[in-house]
């Protein structure tokens, strides 16, 4: 089994920063993709930020150049750090990862929890 495990969520005032992690756990041969999502309530979920395993990234133009995504490889771990928040950033930030299980596995697809970002004053 795998799973992620995100944290960093918070109330935070209109400006500020945050950084959000995501872990993998589990029985994990390799990830490739690890994407962050959010979604705000009575809103479909969106696409925010992803990286391949070799460090290439891509943005949701509303987050580009505020938010800046990253991993550890040998920790199965994708972070986001978030900088000059907006209330409209407020939402929850779901992480998903691509990953194989074994050498000769196939790719499937993980979702974390969650964890509520609000921007606030």
């Amino acid at each position: 089994q795998v799973q992620l495990v995100e944290s960093g969520g918070g109330l935070v005032q209109p400006g500020g920063s945050l950084r959000l992690s995501c872990a993998a756990s589990g029985s994990i041969f390799s990830t490739n993709f690890m994407t962050w999502y959010r979604q705000a309530p009575g809103q479909q979920r969106d696409f925010v930020a992803t990286i391949t395993s070799g460090g290439s990234t891509n943005y949701a133009d509303s987050v580009r150049g505020r938010f800046t995504i990253s991993r550890d490889n040998a920790k199965n771990t994708v972070y986001l750090q978030m900088n000059s928040l907006k209330p409209e950033d407020t939402a929850a930030y779901y992480c998903h990862a691509e990953v194989k299980r074994s050498p000769g596995g196939m790719w499937a697809d993980y979702w974390g929890q969650g964890t509520q970002v609000t921007v606030s004053s």
